[in-house]
């Protein structure tokens, strides 16, 4: 059921991916408008994709939620550079092109950001796709009193989820305790097998 359900959503994303990347192409992008407005297409395509991914794969039945470490440390990169070089390329120019024009000339990147240019509409992509990478599920939320009930001193048995299935005990704070360490084998004695 589950291999169906996320082919399904794969599907649907790339359909809808698809359906984005045409509309961009319908656009002309000669104007300011039209240039940012293809590359925004283009972006909430890779998004779609990253998107189909979560709700696809959705293991944890937990909500989404946006993993701060990856959006500051893998997003906000890639969107600056990506910005950066689609800005360099704008069709009109104003003060802002200008001004990155300028700065790309003054730290020596103007030919790398000449040779990424080729590649403009994979570079939108990507950062769309960086960003549904940002997000993630949550597992599902436990009420606190099952929670004190299985780590806490006086349980009986085996904890065990709904289904029946043993359960890790969890400490309050959600982390699993480590098991307590083996015993050391006393001379002469062969180990525990």
């Amino acid at each position: 059921m589950y291999g169906l359900t996320r082919a399904t959503i794969t599907l649907l994303g790339a359909g809808v991916a698809g359906l984005l990347i045409w509309t961009a192409t319908q656009i002309g992008h000669s104007t300011n408008g039209g240039y940012w407005g293809d590359l925004g297409l283009l972006a909430a395509a890779g998004f779609v994709m990253a998107l189909s991914q979560l709700l696809g794969g959705w293991t944890k039945w937990g909500w989404p939620r946006l993993s701060g470490s990856v959006f500051l440390l893998a997003f906000i990169p890639v969107l600056v550079v990506v910005l950066w070089i689609t800005a360099y390329y704008q069709p009109g120019g104003n003060w802002f092109r200008s001004h990155i024009q300028s700065w790309t000339e003054d730290i020596h990147v103007s030919g790398l950001v000449r040779d990424l240019s080729e590649f403009l509409p994979v570079l939108a992509f990507g950062a769309g796709l960086v960003f549904g990478f940002s997000n993630d599920t949550t597992g599902p939320a436990e009420p606190i009193w099952r929670r004190r009930k299985v780590a806490g001193a006086g349980a009986t048995g085996t904890a065990t989820t709904a289904g029946g299935e043993p359960r890790a005990e969890t400490q309050e704070g959600g982390e699993t305790p480590a098991p307590p360490p083996e015993p050391a084998p006393r001379a002469g004695e062969p180990p525990p097998s």
